[in-house]
């Protein structure tokens, strides 16, 4: 029988979008334990470019110091079971599903997609695969940017900072519908956005700076990581808490020294999203249910086809995304 093969984005080493080529490569072979997926959909994330690139370094400390470990590129992946290893028991060729590559070599760039059978959960049948795709990193890093809206209620302000790209537009509608005034801030051409999204307001970064003065908030969730932190410390309430989901190698590292040291003074925490656990089954259960329930709706800019990849992680990196950008098979 002849091998099977598929189309893949691929690269050698970090570099631009226009370093990446589209191969034809076997379809992988699921191993004991192992699912192999035909994938429907994925989606591009802003980690994707930082794969990418290797930028900021911090992120060579799990992709590769000086290339890249792994070949392929893309975290998201929805799509229908193809086959499975030995001994797995809980999916079957046909069932639909979606996962997060994260911690299984990336990959969902491609027409298929494997991965141990922990990493997938099942898709429900009224939320398309286009849609399911949008979820496993952005929503879930929303989600858990939130802490699940443990302590968030109709009581609290949330504001997110970053709120018209990947995560963000999450993280307004979670914050919703756990009761919270929400506050999102964006640039110009995005207000009308951010406001169709059901936030209660929106701040327009190049007009005023929600640091200075203005509203204290309960929670701020920060998708860009810019700032000092003793600015953003100064914008929460007594007891509330902000969270970085995203930045440079300098925020990071200022999150993690000035932010704790600012957080030991009592009364307000400031640092790094530090409980992020990527792929989390329950989450990713949590947000198909909201979807399918309509109380949450993935925001789709626009759909590429798979020899385009590079065309959509240029467009994210322009910061020209209002929402999830989907590549289709």
């Amino acid at each position: 029988m002849a091998e099977r093969t598929m189309l893949a984005i691929r690269r050698d080493a970090y570099g631009e979008p226009e370093t990446l080529r589209l191969d034809e490569v076997p379809v992988p072979q699921p191993k004991p334990g192992e699912v192999l997926v035909r994938v429907r959909a994925s989606s591009v994330n802003r980690a994707d470019i930082d794969y990418l690139t290797g930028t900021p370094l911090l992120t060579r400390m799990g992709t590769g110091m000086r290339s890249p470990r792994n070949q392929g590129l893309g975290l998201d992946v929805a799509g229908v079971v193809d086959a499975v290893g030995a001994g797995v028991t809980r999916w079957a060729p046909g069932d639909e599903v979606l996962g997060d590559l994260t911690l299984y070599g990336y990959g969902a760039f491609a027409e298929y997609a494997c991965a141990p059978e922990r990493t997938w959960v099942r898709k429900p049948a009224t939320v398309s695969f286009e849609e399911a795709a949008t979820l496993p990193q952005s929503a879930v890093l929303a989600l858990q940017g939130l802490r699940g809206g443990q302590q968030i209620g109709p009581d609290s302000r949330v504001l997110v900072n970053g709120a018209s790209g990947n995560v963000g537009p999450f993280v307004v509608q979670l914050a919703k519908a756990f009761g919270a005034e929400v506050t999102g801030v964006c640039s110009t051409s995005k207000v009308d956005f951010v406001q169709s999204l059901g936030a209660d307001h929106v701040i327009d970064y190049s007009r005023e700076d929600y640091r200075r003065g203005g509203p204290r908030y309960d929670w701020i969730v920060d998708v860009m990581g810019k700032g000092s932190m003793a600015a953003v410390r100064r914008a929460l309430r007594p007891g509330g808490r902000y969270v970085m989901a995203g930045g440079s190698t300098g925020a990071i590292f200022a999150a993690l020294t000035v932010g704790s040291a600012l957080s030991l003074a009592g009364g307000r925490t400031v640092g790094l999203l530090l409980w992020w656990k990527p792929g989390n089954p329950a989450d990713m259960e949590r947000l198909a249910a909201m979807v399918e329930a309509g109380t949450l709706r993935p925001a789709i800019d626009r759909r590429y086809p798979l020899a385009e990849v590079p065309d959509a992680l240029r467009y994210l990196a322009d910061g020209k995304a209002r929402g999830k950008l989907v590549i289709t098979m």
